[in-house]
């Protein structure tokens, strides 16, 4: 989100916002020489030509490479020198804090028991109380679900405080583009197709990338704190587990999911788009959610490390989405050669299905899987190029299709061979 935070200020301010020029150089070679996305926009130029503000650095690609190549120098320096301070080791780490007023009270108990032997006294039991430590009131206890897995998920801070720092960013980027949107209709000005569809789906793409990135850490939190062991042997079913973790990720991004739907009807309720394409819209999007969900909980349950799931939870959000769309902008460079063109193409289609197949069907390999790893990426391909020709109908009914398949896939198997998918045993067994 920080990233899209600097992109997003960079293209504001090449679109003019804070004036056309600093320093005798425009905005926009300023943002492409600070905005990665502005900078590769700039490298596919035939012809650049040198900006003689920039002195012996010529081009503004010159200067985001120096910027880039800076700020990762000063990222990796302050983690290197922090690292220490923000993960210590075992030895350095602190008691806790609870042993020294225990040994007070031992070392103040032995101490009181000598004045009272000194004094006389017949009994020792008057000493111990005087010096034992004050009862505790007895507190309330909340009272648990019956699925105390959900429970967990939503009546607690489980992730800690740091979702409300994602949620504020989020609300900010939320805010950006709906007042943009707002902007321009209050102005009378027409509202991009293409511009504005790019705009709406790098909207929803954050919001599936949080819903992801939320779902498999839903898993991967049990696993690193070494509690889903505890819920592997207790009486909770299957279906409380997974339900309930899925129940807790839609909580838990309530903001994500409902914000661009809420955006949707806006630009239904303005006239930006008619009731049929929200309709699409609003269903598609809720297929969508509901597969990234699911995907992170079914690497969650795969990957024994932490990062291995991420990564690949993460990965295949990316490829289905952006990866297709590189695809695509590849063979539109090369639309003069077929041959050219068969070559990327085949490459995130085939070689992209067999990437999925291993990364999500490695410990319990399936058809349903295998079928879904390679029908996924040409859906999106194909889903793509039906958007850009207005074949509505048609990317809607491949995104449900594909995708619902692609949901089943990996929910039903959570579900019914929970016990393989968890990692206690093995499907032979």
């Amino acid at each position: 989100m920080a990233i899209v935070l600097w992109v997003v200020l960079w293209e504001a301010i090449a679109m003019g916002v804070l004036g056309k020029e600093w320093l005798g150089l425009s905005c926009e070679a300023w943002a492409a020489g600070f905005s990665p996305w502005r900078a590769v926009i700039e490298t596919t130029v035939p012809l650049p030509r040198p900006e003689p503000a920039l002195g012996p650095l010529g081009y503004p690609v010159h200067l985001f490479l120096l910027v880039a190549t800076a700020g990762a120098g000063l990222i990796n320096g302050v983690a290197i020198a922090m690292v220490r301070v923000w993960n210590p080791s075992r030895e350095a780490q602190p008691r806790e804090q609870d042993e020294s007023p225990a040994k007070e009270s031992i070392w103040g108990v032995e101490h009181d028991l000598a004045a009272a032997a000194r004094a006389g006294s017949t009994t020792t039991e008057t000493a111990v109380a005087a010096t034992a430590a004050p009862t505790r009131k007895p507190q309330t206890s909340r009272r648990v679900w019956d699925n105390p897995v959900i429970w967990r998920e939503m009546r607690t801070w489980a992730y800690g405080r740091k979702i409300l720092l994602i949620r504020l960013v989020y609300l900010v980027l939320f805010g950006l583009a709906a007042g943009g949107f707002g902007w321009m209709i209050e102005t009378g000005q027409t509202v991009d197709r293409l511009g504005g569809a790019v705009a709406m789906g790098l909207l929803f793409l954050l919001s599936l990338f949080l819903v992801n990135t939320q779902a498999v850490t839903s898993l991967t939190s049990e696993r690193d704190a070494r509690a889903l062991d505890l819920l592997l042997v207790t009486d909770l079913t299957a279906k409380e587990i997974v339900y309930g973790k899925l129940g807790g990720v839609f909580f838990n991004t309530k903001e994500m999911l409902l914000l661009p739907l809420l955006l949707c009807v806006y630009l239904w309720w303005q006239g930006i788009i008619g009731a049929e394409n929200l309709l699409f819209l609003v269903v598609g999007l809720g297929v969508l959610f509901v597969f990234t969900a699911t995907l992170g909980v079914h690497c969650g349950m795969h990957y024994a490390n932490s990062r291995n799931a991420v990564a690949v939870s993460l990965g295949t959000v990316f490829f289905l989405s952006l990866g297709v769309a590189i695809c695509m902008y590849m063979m539109l460079a090369f639309s003069g050669s077929f041959e050219a063109q068969l070559q990327p193409f085949l490459a995130f289609t085939i070689g992209g299905g067999v990437g999925l197949y291993a990364a999500l069907g490695a410990r319990n390999p399936s058809t349903a899987i295998g079928l879904a790893s390679f029908l996924c990426p040409f859906a999106t391909f194909y889903a793509i190029t039906s958007f850009l020709l207005e074949y509505h109908m048609a990317v809607f009914l491949v995104t449900i299709v594909s995708y619902g398949f692609m949901t089943a896939a990996m929910l039903v198997p959570a579900i019914c061979e929970f016990d393989v998918a968890t990692g206690r045993t093995t499907a032979d067994e």
